[in-house]
């Protein structure tokens, strides 16, 4: 199966030192690495985890096989999404976007975002992504 991930996904995978089942591949869209780079140097300001422990979750990340995609299709089914759910910029639909083109199923550990996503896309949980 091919999943999308977001950056949260990304960053739990790397701290726990995983990879996906060989039977999977990982899709996301490119501004994937940008937010995992953000939200590491957020904690690290914040003292929720050191820059060492920032620097091995972006390696990584970097070396997890991820298709990251951002072509002209994509980027307009993000802008349609965002219109049709009604919010203020499409981040967030760039992760349904590429889910709904390129993918089998989109993994958030955002609960909110999962139900939402639900009537757009299909959506699986974290553990379907290490067990095949």
């Amino acid at each position: 199966m091919r999943f999308v991930i977001d950056a949260d996904v990304a960053i739990r995978f790397a701290r726990e030192g995983l990879r996906p089942d060989e039977h999977h591949r990982l899709v996301a869209p490119n501004l994937l690495r940008s937010q995992v780079l953000s939200r590491t140097y957020r904690a690290v300001r914040a003292g929720e985890m050191t820059g060492l422990e920032a620097r091995a979750i972006l390696d990584h990340v970097t070396t997890t096989k991820i298709r990251l995609l951002g072509d002209r299709v994509s980027r307009a089914v993000a802008w349609q999404l965002a219109e049709e759910l009604g919010w203020e910029d499409t981040t967030t639909a760039e992760y349904l976007a590429v889910t709904r083109l390129q993918a089998d199923a989109f993994v958030t550990l955002d609960a909110d975002l999962a139900r939402t996503a639900a009537g757009v896309v299909p959506v699986a949980g974290y553990e379907d992504l290490v067990r095949g």
